[in-house]
């Protein structure tokens, strides 16, 4: 493992990177807008272990060799935005659709519950290219190969940084229902909500499909 000095330099700057928003806590925050806070902390464990996926890819050689070729970097980026976009455009309809059932008496459908987010999330996050990218050009920085088995290292600092992006998506997801319940009295603007963070899932989704491919 690196010492001290240089482990204490990466958590710090894992850290900063964890709380900088980017499209993994925007995603956490639509999850929660639109399904509630257990939702938004299921989804932020599920995008950790998606992330974790792509950490142990990347001690394997596997992410490398999917961000040399254009053709597996652009099938994996487009199941994935095309992944989004249905949970986006699912997230929208539901929301229109609860809406009127309220409307005409009868009551909203149950949200879809812990266990689906925690799924969706591990799919969004294994299915983006552009994390695996983030490890490869990020990790390596902090390896030490005269301080023993090169990959071990890998997973364990790929390890912490999935760490901190966990705690700053739960924190999102705790921030963000609590917007949620400030607006519950609200029907129209609960609506509202739901459909801004699918358009937001939207948004990310077609951001992944115009990612390119890092330069190798």
């Amino acid at each position: 493992m690196p010492d001290l000095t240089q482990l204490a330099l990466y958590v710090a700057a894992a850290f900063l990177l964890a709380i900088t928003p980017g499209p993994g806590i925007f995603y956490v925050a639509a999850r929660t807008l639109a399904g509630g806070r257990a939702e938004g902390i299921a989804s932020s464990f599920g995008t950790g272990l998606g992330g974790m996926v792509h950490v142990v890819a990347g001690s394997l050689g596997v992410s490398a060799i999917v961000l040399a070729s254009a053709e597996l970097f652009t099938a994996l980026k487009l199941v994935g935005a095309a992944y989004l976009v249905w949970i986006g455009f699912r997230t929208i309809q539901a929301a229109r659709r609860d809406a009127r059932d309220i409307f005409e008496g009868g009551q909203a459908a149950p949200p879809i519950g812990a266990g689906r987010a925690f799924r969706e999330g591990v799919l969004v996050e294994a299915l983006n290219p552009k994390t695996a990218a983030f490890f490869l050009a990020f990790v390596p920085q902090f390896v030490d190969p005269t301080k023993g088995d090169v990959a071990l290292q890998f997973i364990v600092l790929g390890f912490i940084s999935i760490v901190l992006n966990t705690l700053a998506d739960v924190v999102v997801a705790y921030a963000a229902s609590g917007i949620r319940e400030g607006a519950a009295s609200r029907p129209r603007l609960v609506r509202r909500l739901r459909e801004a963070s699918g358009a937001a899932m939207i948004a990310l989704g077609l951001g992944l499909a115009l990612a390119k491919r890092p330069a190798t």
